[in-house]
């Protein structure tokens, strides 16, 4: 597969609405109970994921939020899959989740469904999700979601709150089976506090962790917001390599693989990075290159999302790492964290 993120990204994230009955610590988008009366129209929707669909077909993610607080959410992703276009889903765990609704979401054809968890038990997870019950509710959706067999992606943003239980997390998302355990490095925009974050050598312990986790689980693991996992990745292949008195390029395994196996919806071959394989769409069609970086370029009710996100001077820019200035434009590994995997 030859992608060029330069005409089109990999994966599209919409941001459906930004209702949501919980209170987590670190949202990024601030969620409220009520949805905003600007919210995309159905319609408006369905000319989206045309738009979507002639960029070369990415993946989707709807978002929120919570997706579910939005009730034409299964008219939307109905038609995104019968036009062709891969579908996937992060709802909160509330009581919206409930059998039924992941049954006509099966039926629809959603790709797969993603809860967050943030911790091994529910004093933890309730927590930092500010409701308690969440962590309850996250176990009886992913006992739905066995029973009807959907692939399980769990979602887990690290931060202060739980840097010290990530092991017992590792034994529960093996022991739910799960096929995917996206770690979310907490970034302070939103809810989330600079307070709140892991130190620098944090990072590093639970990057060189989760490499050496990865070559023993029976899930895959990515990683966002954690940019020099991507170094630590190869420096520890490479270790492995020279032990063994194999040679092996940098290069091979960037473009062999991270960590583990690939399931599900698939990985990009090469790395995606903030608007260089990756866009983010806000539920009143606002056009950033993630949600965590929330840098206006535009809004599909006025440009196409093709046209912004090719001719977006930002989305340009972060395309050539030849602009970067500061610590990013002189460090001898910048090419290689900055391609790192959403």
């Amino acid at each position: 597969m030859n992608l060029d993120f330069n005409n089109n990204p990999f994966i599209v994230i919409w941001e459906l609405t930004r209702a949501c009955q919980l209170k987590c610590l670190h949202c990024r988008a601030e969620a409220q109970y009520h949805r905003h009366p600007l919210e995309l129209t159905f319609e408006e929707g369905k000319k989206l994921i045309d738009d979507i669909y002639e960029m070369e077909n990415p993946m989707l993610v709807f978002t929120g939020g919570d997706p579910l607080m939005r009730p034409d959410v299964y008219d939307i992703a109905e038609y995104a899959v019968k036009k062709g276009v891969r579908v996937s889903m992060t709802p909160s765990a509330t009581p919206n989740v409930t059998k039924e609704t992941i049954q006509k979401a099966k039926e629809v054809g959603l790709a797969r469904w993603a809860f967050s968890l943030d911790g091994p038990t529910a004093e933890i997870h309730d927590h930092f999700r500010g409701t308690e019950g969440s962590f309850q509710l996250t176990m009886n959706a992913i006992r739905y979601l066995h029973e009807l067999k959907i692939p399980i992606q769990i979602n887990t943003v690290v931060s202060n709150y739980n840097v010290d239980v990530l092991e017992e997390m590792a034994v529960l998302i093996e022991e739910l089976e799960c096929v995917l355990w996206s770690i979310f490095f907490l970034v302070p925009i939103g809810r989330g506090k600079e307070k709140d974050m892991i130190s620098p050598a944090q990072h590093e312990r639970v990057f060189r962790w989760l490499y050496q986790l990865s070559k023993k689980v029976s899930f895959d693991i990515k990683t966002t917001a954690g940019q020099h996992y991507r170094r630590v990745v190869i420096q520890e292949k490479m270790k492995d390599h020279k032990k063994e008195k194999q040679v092996i390029q940098y290069q091979d395994v960037l473009m062999n693989g991270m960590t583990g196996r690939v399931n599900g919806l698939g990985r990009a071959p090469k790395g995606v990075n903030d608007g260089n394989g990756f866009v983010f769409i806000s539920h009143i069609g606002d056009v950033y290159p993630s949600g965590l970086l929330p840098i206006k370029t535009g809004n599909i009710r006025t440009n196409s999302l093709a046209e912004i996100y090719r001719n977006s001077p930002v989305f340009q820019n972060l395309r050539n790492p030849d602009k970067y200035k500061g610590k990013c434009g002189v460090c001898e590994l910048g090419d290689l964290v900055l391609e790192h995997m959403q």
